[in-house]
């Protein structure tokens, strides 16, 4: 008998029995995971009402559960923060900490990288698999450089179009993808993988499930459905930029081998990018098809619904397709535009819908906090970065132990960031520059867009934030950068 019935009558039970209570959260929940590309924090209109891209499925996870304004990823660039989702680890413990074919060198020589998710990490599919669910993973995976380390050797037992690639030789078919078969010459590949996730949560609706699909989108090459694309062109010209207005504004060059190191590069201040808008469309599109899918199966009820991007918006390199406006820099950077991303979770039977968090929490935490949801035990020695957010998803109000959050980037960027680390306690961030070690320190409830540096007016807080970030490096053996032959030292912690 499916476990919506049994759910329903039983509901019908207490209605005859004059009880009225609110549906109670599935003792084994299915589980759909999305993490979205290069997404950054306002690209939906859940956090942007004023978003120039329409994101109304996304929207609806927020409108079913709980909203996270305060949410990270643990690095700025793509296979380190999909690393700590899986492992509930930060990715500073293992070397992983730049995208896994990253090797830009600068002034110095980048830490070394450790290019794979090892298979003695017990993923958080694993986790799951081990408990009985049915998993499955769909899109990006990039956390591996051969099949070893693809998903299907991590914990899952379906792979769509998970390899080594962080970005699709294509968004329309053929896709040259060695776990993704072809469909017809021009099917677009968002689409492509939600009608393979809704076929799997067909065939297991009796079953618990774990689904986790990983967007390709919304990563270059720009590529959006000419329809959608036409759509947005026309949106934009009724939206024309005013006399002496700008789409881009400038930020700070960083890395010398690009040039002149006291340049400035261009950044995207105005969303109007008709291309990026149809790639967005797309991913809204395939996240509806998804979720009509777990509707039209009776699971809403006894659904887990998780989504996160794995760091900011594209806004500074390749394209500039999207602002983070008014976040500071964008992905590649340490900056809240580089790591502050949307985070949502509905968990039926806990969130009430529409709700709102303000708590810092991180890509760790979901490791932990899904295997509570779904009633498997915690592992800790595994997942030991993370804290479980149960406690938020029933009062948002309420607070974690939790004093500080970290990043440890010691990488030059592809978008033109500085190898850095950072510190989050309360509302102040501190950023720490590896090359010469200096030091900003931000406001973020006054001064969420980072224009004000209070570094040199809160000297203590500077030394007591700086002091606890270096202890942390200690306690995860974080590396940094190297000296080139004949070059200068870089500076140390």
């Amino acid at each position: 008998m499916p476990r919506t019935l049994v759910a329903h009558m039983f509901s019908l039970f207490l209605v005859l029995q004059g009880f009225v209570a609110l549906p109670a959260a599935p003792e084994r929940p299915n589980v759909v995971f999305f993490l979205v590309d290069d997404l950054g924090y306002m690209d939906i209109g859940a956090y942007n009402p004023d978003s120039f891209y329409e994101t109304p499925n996304c929207n609806r996870i927020a409108e079913a559960g709980c909203r996270f304004t305060n949410g990270y990823a643990a690095n700025p660039v793509c296979s380190p923060t999909r690393y700590s989702i899986m492992t509930g680890r930060h990715p500073s413990r293992p070397d992983a900490t730049n995208f896994f074919s990253g090797r830009r060198s600068g002034t110095f020589l980048p830490a070394l990288l450790h290019d794979r998710m090892d298979l003695a990490e017990e993923t958080l599919a694993e986790a799951f698999k081990g408990a009985g669910y049915k998993t499955c993973f769909a899109g990006k995976w990039h956390l591996g450089p051969t099949p070893e380390f693809w998903p299907t050797r991590q914990g899952f037992d379906v792979n769509f179009g998970g390899h080594s690639r962080g970005m699709p030789r294509s968004f329309f078919a053929p896709y040259h993808n060695p776990r993704l078969l072809d469909g017809p010459k021009g099917e677009h590949l968002p689409e492509r993988l939600a009608k393979d996730c809704a076929r799997f949560i067909t065939k297991h609706r009796n079953s618990p499930f774990f689904l986790y699909l990983s967007f390709y989108s919304v990563h270059t090459p720009l590529q959006g459905k000419p329809g959608l694309v036409a759509k947005y062109r026309a949106k934009a010209a009724r939206m024309p930029l005013a006399e002496g207005e700008s789409a881009f504004g400038s930020e700070e060059q960083v890395s010398e081998h690009r040039g002149d190191s006291s340049a400035t590069r261009k950044v995207r201040i105005r969303q109007r990018h008709p291309v990026y808008a149809a790639m967005m469309e797309s991913l809204d599109n395939a996240v509806g098809h998804v979720l009509d899918s777990i509707a039209s199966n009776g699971l809403t009820e006894e659904t887990i619904v998780v989504f996160m991007s794995d760091k900011g918006g594209l806004s500074t390199a390749e394209g500039r397709p999207t602002s983070n406006v008014p976040l500071l820099g964008g992905k590649g950077w340490l900056y809240e535009g580089g790591i502050r991303d949307p985070y949502m979770i509905s968990a039926p039977g806990l969130t009430k819908g529409g709700e709102v968090c303000h708590q810092p929490v991180t890509s760790m935490d979901f490791y932990p906090t899904l295997l509570a949801l779904a009633g498997i035990p915690s592992r800790p020695k595994q997942h030991l970065d993370g804290q479980s957010l149960v406690s938020l998803l029933k009062d948002p109000e309420s607070s974690l132990s939790r004093k500080s959050l970290h990043w440890h980037y010691p990488h030059y960027s592809n978008q033109g960031g500085f190898p850095g680390g950072a510190i989050r306690q309360g509302d102040y961030k501190l950023i720490e520059r590896f090359e010469d070690g200096r030091v900003h320190l931000f406001n973020l409830a006054t001064d969420l867009g980072e224009k004000e540096d209070l570094a040199e007016r809160q000297p203590d807080k500077v030394h007591t934030m700086r002091k606890d970030l270096h202890a942390w490096y200690r306690r995860v053996d974080a590396k940094f950068l190297r000296q080139k032959p004949g070059g200068p030292r870089p500076w140390r912690p």
